[in-house]
This record gives C-alpha cells, sequence and structure tokens, in this order.
C-alpha cells in the first residue's frame, strides 16, 4: 500500500502509557521558544489505535534474548518489542520537524555479543532534495541515542525498502560495522559507529539509479554482500563476500538470469552451513514478475535452486523474506512478493528446500482487534507486500511477517493475529472531531481512507468506511448546523465521493460524480446546514482543475468556474450561503455568499506560491478566518476575508484547528503546528493567538507534522494531530 509519503501514499496504533513516558534526550540542542510566554503545561501523548496500517519493511529476533525483537517501517520510525506488556515501543519519536527524512528506516542492526546495543540507519528518501542519512547507536536497547550524520542519502521509502539488512555488525569484532548504500557503495566504521568511510577493497561500482547493496549478511566469520545493480546477464555479479574484512570477492558459481537479477534477503543456518538467499527481477515491493530461492553450501561453494514455486505468466511475482529455524537444521521459511494473481505466501521446508507447504493453505485469521483489515472474499487476505519475514530463534512455530498494512504472527504455524498493538504508521490527511454524538474523531487517511472512531483505545469496530472504501482520503468535511451529516472524498473502489446521515458510521456514495472526480479527487466542503457541496479536483501530478457544487445531495453537479483552480473550498460555520477559498498561486481570498454559485476575490496581497497553505474558520463565528502560509506565518481576518492583519506572535504556521475553549474564556482554544521562535512544534492558545504555551516535549515530536491538526469541542486541552508516518497523535493535560 504505500506510494508517496510526504506526500506519497502510506500504506499504513496505539503508542499507550509506555510512549508517553519515554525519556529520549533532543539530538540537537533546541531551547524551549522564548516567545512562549505562559509555563508549559504537561501532556500526555498517545496514538489512536487503529493497528498497524503501513508497510513493515523489517522485523529482526535478537539471537541472544528471548523475547527481544526490533521493527523497521518505511516512514514511522522503528519499535521495539516489549514482551512483558505485548506491545511495540516506538524508538524514534524524538525526530522532530527538521528531522523529518530520518523516519525512514534504511536498516536496523543488533550485536550478538551485546544485547543492549542497537543500531539504526535512517534515511527516508535518497532524492536530491532530501536531506543526508544518520545511523543511531544506543547501549540501552533504543531508550537513548547517539547520533552521526552521514554524508550519504539513503531511501528507507524507496523502491528496495524490503530488502536487507543492509546494516550490520561484523561477525569478527563488535566494534567495526558495515552498511550498504544505493548509491555509494559499501561504508565501514571502525568505532561502532561513531565514522564511516568508504569500505576499500569493495569491487561493484555503485549506479546514481540502482540499488546498491542490498544487504548484508554474517556467515560465521565472513560477511556476504547482495548486489541490486547487475544486469541479470549470465556475467553478472549479484553476491560478494569477504572473509577478512579486508578482501571482497564474488561467490563463485553464484545464480544468474532475470529471476535471480536482485537480490533481495539471505539468511543463514549455522546448523548445516548453507546461506539461503531470495532473488527476484525488481528490488519490489512493487514491479516484481519472476524470482526465485537459492542456497550456497558455503564450505564448498555449491549452489542449489530450491524455489518452491515458479512464478508463471499468468501468476507473476518475486521472492522477498527469508529466515531460518536457529533451533532444526533445515527448517526454512521464504515469502513471496507481489503476487496479485494467486496472493502471497510464506512457504515454509523441514529438508532443507527439497520440499516446501504453503502456509496461507492452512491459515485461519482473527482480525477482531484490527477490524479494518476484514476487507471480505474479495480481497487478499494473507497479505501483500511480504519482504519481512522472521522465525523467533527460541520458538521454531513463532513466526512473523509484515505487509503493506500490518504484521502478523502466529505461535503455531496455522492461527494468525496482528502482532501490532503500539505500531502505528498512518499517514493522516483529515481530521474532524465533531461536537456531539458517539465518536470524538473521524480521521481521512492515506492507502486506508476514512475511519470512525467510537473509542480511542481501539481500533475502530466498523474498520475503514465502505460503500465505497476509498484507498486514500482526499477530503472529510461535516455540516457545522447539521453535524449528522459528514462528506468525504478520495481514490474509491467504486465512486469518488460519499455522504453519511448518521455522523460518520454509514456511509452512502454520491449518485452521480462529475468526469473528473475520477482521475482527481480532490477537498470537498459541505454548508453549514448540509444543503451546498463544494468539490475541488487536483491531479496526484498536480494539475488543477474547476471545482464543482452540488444542492442535491451529490445526485447532480454544475461547474463553479469563478471557484479558484485546485483551492480547498471552507464552508463559513455560522452562515449556510457562505463559501471562502485561498488561492495559493495569486495570494487571494475569495469568497461566495450565494451558496457557493459564484465566488468573488476579496483579501489580496498574500503569500503565495504554495498549495499546501491553508484557511480555516473558526467555530461558531461567520467570517472569523485564519489562515497558515507556513514560513510566512499566521493571519486572521474577522470580516470574511476581506481584510487580513498578520498575527504578531508566531512567526510560522504550518497548520491551524480549534477546540473547546479554557473555563472563563470566550474564545475557542486555537491549536497549532507552528514556531513561535526557535522551533516547529505543537501549540495551544487560549486567548485567540495572543500568547502560545508549547504542549509536545522533545520526546514527542514525530517528525513532519504540518498536515492537520484539530481540538476536541466537547474536552478542553484534548488535541488530535496527524502525522506523515506515526498515526494520530492526541494529547491531554495532565
Amino acid at each position: 500500500m504505500h506510494a508517496s509519503r510526504l506526500s506519497r501514499r502510506a500504506v499504513l496504533a496505539g503508542t499507550a502509557a509506555a510512549a508517553a513516558l519515554t525519556t529520549v534526550p533532543p539530538l540537537q540542542g533546541r531551547a524551549h521558544a522564548a516567545g512562549v510566554t505562559a509555563a508549559t503545561p504537561s501532556y500526555r501523548w498517545r496514538n489512536a489505535v487503529i493497528g498497524g496500517t503501513g508497510f513493515i519493511t523489517g522485523v529482526l529476533f535478537h539471537p541472544a534474548v528471548r523475547g527481544l525483537a526490533y521493527a523497521r517501517t518505511d516512514i514511522g520510525g522503528a519499535y521495539r518489542w516489549d514482551e512483558r506488556a505485548a506491545r511495540w515501543t516506538p524508538l524514534t519519536d524524538h525526530l522532530g520537524w527538521d528531522d523529518w527524512n530520518l523516519l525512514g528506516v534504511e536498516s536496523l542492526a543488533v550485536d550478538p555479543a551485546h544485547p543492549d546495543r542497537l543500531y539504526l540507519a535512517l534515511g527516508t528518501y535518497a532524492q536530491a532534495w532530501a536531506g543526508n542519512g544518520a545511523v543511531l547507536r544506543s547501549e540501552d536497547r533504543g531508550a537513548t541515542w547517539t547520533r552521526t550524520d552521514l554524508t550519504v542519502k539513503l531511501g528507507g521509502n524507496e523502491d528496495g525498502r524490503g530488502a536487507g539488512e543492509r546494516l550490520l555488525v561484523d561477525p569478527r569484532d563488535s566494534g567495526t560495522l558495515w552498511l550498504g548504500t544505493r548509491h555509494d557503495g559499501l561504508l565501514k566504521s571502525s568505532d561502532r559507529g561513531a565514522t564511516w568511510a568508504v569500505a576499500s577493497g569493495f569491487p561493484a561500482t555503485a549506479s546514481a539509479s540502482g540499488q546498491g547493496v542490498t544487504f548484508l549478511a554474517a556467515v560465521g566469520r565472513a560477511v556476504y554482500a547482495g548486489w541490486g545493480d547487475g544486469d541479470g546477464t549470465a556475467t553478472a555479479v549479484n553476491l560478494y563476500r569477504t572473509t577478512d574484512g579486508t578482501t571482497w570477492e564474488p561467490v563463485p558459481g553464484q545464480p544468474t538470469g532475470t529471476s535471480a537479477k536482485v537480490p533481495i534477503r539471505a539468511a543463514h543456518d549455522r546448523h548445516t552451513r548453507e546461506l539461503y538467499v531470495t532473488y527476484a527481477d525488481a528490488p519490489g515491493p512493487n514491479g516484481q514478475a519472476v524470482g526465485s530461492v537459492h542456497k550456497l553450501a558455503t564450505a564448498t561453494d555449491r549452489w542449489t535452486d530450491v524455489t518452491p514455486v515458479q512464478p508463471g505468466a499468468s501468476d507473476t511475482f518475486g521472492y522477498g523474506g527469508v529466515d531460518v529455524d536457529a533451533r532444526r537444521a533445515g527448517t526454512v521459511v521464504v515469502s513471496t512478493n507481489n503476487r496479485w494473481a494467486d496472493g502471497d505466501t510464506v512457504f515454509r521446508s523441514t529438508d532443507g528446500g527439497r520440499t516446501w507447504a504453503s502456509l496461507k493453505d492452512v491459515a485461519v485469521f482473527d482480525v477482531s482487534e484490527t477490524p479494518f483489515l476484514d476487507w471480505g472474499e474479495d480481497r487478499p487476505k494473507f497479505g501483500w507486500w511480504i519482504q519481512a519475514l522472521a522465525l523467533d530463534p527460541y520458538d521454531s512455530k513463532h513466526l512473523v511477517y509484515g505487509t503493506g498494512a500490518t504484521l502478523y504472527g502466529t505461535r503455531d504455524l496455522r492461527r494468525w493475529a496482528p502482532r501490532i498493538r503500539g505500531l502505528e504508521e498512518t499517514a493522516v490527511r483529515r481530521l474532524i472531531s465533531p461536537p456531539a454524538g458517539e465518536a470524538h474523531l473521524i480521521s481521512g487517511l492515506g492507502d486506508i481512507g476514512v475511519m470512525y472512531h467510537e473509542r480511542l483505545t481501539a481500533s475502530p469496530s466498523r474498520g475503514m468506511a465502505t460503500n465505497p472504501v476509498f484507498g486514500s482520503a482526499t477530503g472529510l468535511a461535516q455540516a457545522a448546523a447539521k453535524p449528522a451529516y459528514v462528506v468525504r472524498a478520495g481514490w474509491g473502489d467504486h465512486g469518488n465521493g460519499a455522504y453519511s446521515h448518521d455522523g460518520g458510521r454509514t456511509w452512502a456514495p454520491f449518485t452521480a460524480q462529475p468526469d473528473i472526480a475520477k482521475n482527481a479527487p480532490g477537498p470537498i466542503a459541505t454548508s453549514a446546514d448540509g444543503g451546498t457541496l463544494l468539490w475541488s479536483f487536483v491531479h496526484w501530478d498536480g494539475t488543477k482543475y474547476a471545482a464543482h457544487r452540488s444542492t442535491d445531495n451529490g445526485a447532480t453537479w454544475s461547474e463553479v468556474s469563478s471557484f479558484p483552480k485546485g483551492a480547498t473550498p471552507v464552508a463559513d460555520p455560522a452562515d449556510p450561503t457562505l463559501f471562502y477559498a485561498y488561492d495559493t498561486d495569486t495570494g487571494t481570498l475569495h469568497a461566495s455568499t450565494d451558496s457557493g454559485r459564484s465566488f468573488t476575490a476579496r483579501a489580496g496581497g498574500l503569500p503565495s506560491g504554495d498549495d499546501q497553505f491553508q484557511l480555516a474558520a473558526a467555530p461558531g463565528r461567520s467570517g472569523d478566518l485564519w489562515l497558515s502560509v507556513k514560513w510566512n506565518g499566521l493571519y486572521r481576518s474577522t470580516d470574511g476575508g476581506v481584510t487580513f492583519a498578520k498575527v504578531a506572535s508566531c512567526w510560522a504556521s504550518y497548520t491551524l484547528g480549534f477546540g473547546k475553549a479554557a473555563d472563563g474564556a470566550d474564545y475557542p482554544a486555537v491549536y497549532q503546528v507552528g514556531s513561535t521562535e526557535t522551533i516547529t512544534a505543537v501549540y495551544r492558545s487560549d486567548d485567540a493567538a495572543g500568547s502560545w504555551v508549547r504542549i509536545n516535549d522533545d520526546a514527542h515530536q514525530w517528525g513532519w507534522i504540518g498536515e492537520v491538526i484539530t481540538g476536541d469541542p466537547r474536552v478542553y486541552g484534548r488535541v488530535y494531530l496527524g502525522t506523515n508516518g506515526r498515526g494520530i497523535q492526541y494529547g491531554e493535560p495532565v
């Protein structure tokens, strides 16, 4: 599920008290902003539970400590498994706004000889516009970190992110670490990750567009390196090794051809001294059509093809995850990947790959804890994008595998359930906190559409909103004077828009939709009384189209040519005849006084040039508008956008929302992600932005958080925050 976050799409739950009490020092010295005029309140932060919802790219059991495991994700950081609590503890929430690119975990490594040591290689994108990667090293299993910034870029959310591990503690010396990169060859550290240099003697030449080193594996005292930049020809080299830490050589007799073009993962059976390697014709998780599994007898360099099932013309796929049973010789598991025709599976062999059994064939699933995973018989049950696969070294029947949406586990190789408590990776796009009703929260999400949260501490019982099912949500709005009426827009399976008459519990698709909605669903708004809909359209490539209007609940639509193309429509919360839109191309506020039939320009000369500027209307008031324009600051209008004044109390504002007023206050609490002086953080104001207090702390920053924020209109101080990979965070004063 994930295709582009920040913004890519996400495939993507509840850090409870353990996360709220995490004590991680900031990695960079950042003082609290001098512009905060009141004492910073103490807040407790937790996830609104959904249950996974993202691509788990790697899981690693510690070989020497029972019950200790780590997981990595493509945009949501790393986690440690707490066996006693049976949940995951997030380890990278302390990474802040400036370090958003480090929330993608390229690889992780443990030291078999020193169980408390943990290493992370971080970097989400290897593109020119992204920052360089970094290595974090810990002596206390990720409770605290020391950081080394790299001079190269890593790609935790790029093609090949399910390969690995690319980071390895040398089996000969715990002080030596290896790091395989995508475009800069092999790096080596001789001081436990404090400094890094290009490894001399590694023979492969990196490609600017390739995969580079896809995995590193310890085999006795030797290190093997998968190489993903080969061309698949008979002379191509895709596997190297070193036995002395200095000299590297191609492994003799290695498989070649299209089905073995890219080595994905490897696992060593120490009992039989055999190395199992999975291959595909592309790095994945998408785009694989053929693949294979081979094992190498490391003592003799003899290769054997042990592929469980050969891909075919109508059943295309590659192979992804692989692991061996530390307790039973010759027992190995491998996963298919990108197998859409017949569905992905995990194969298991107990005889060294001579025969295999598909675990999918006998699998029984229980997804009652995370109902969004129950998609019916027309969708894959076992999962997809299976590249993370791990066997517990202390329990031969304890197996886990990651998918594009969650992490599944079993203890008997037959019954499976999500093993996901505490791990949330949703990319959050829209949030509504209704003023009344059962749910305090409705969310619009990347990859998993819209959810109705009856409780914040359990996955929504209805799962994803159906009729239609959305892949990703692009719009979500509630009628201010008629909160039972809610509308949503997004990429759907049977239409791209829907409405609800019961506050978001159940939905019905619009009877019709404009033609452009098929390819460019965008944000949507409803008038205060629910009588008028305005739907804006923006293609994923950025092309903007004319908005459309409906007054019959989506049965018919008419174009609104005067609406600024691509703008986000905002309904006045008190007057159903008023709508607003901010034209980011020209820096002009437009307004409609005839229920969205026509729009005219009002205030101009405002900041322009960024489509992510946000316009918000204060609840219960007509014409009270707030404009967040990122590093250009925050503006407010009290006359419906005729004039705007810049708010002096902050110099940057990225997203803004409102919640219940403080006792004795006559204005709603205002929440924002912004900057009052030196840092970008989460703030609350109880005096209409006269002053702000920071309400998150250095342990709870979550990288990029500039998409959406809203307060709870019924609970003073409670705020809901959308992250780009750490789900929905909600904070409450303590």
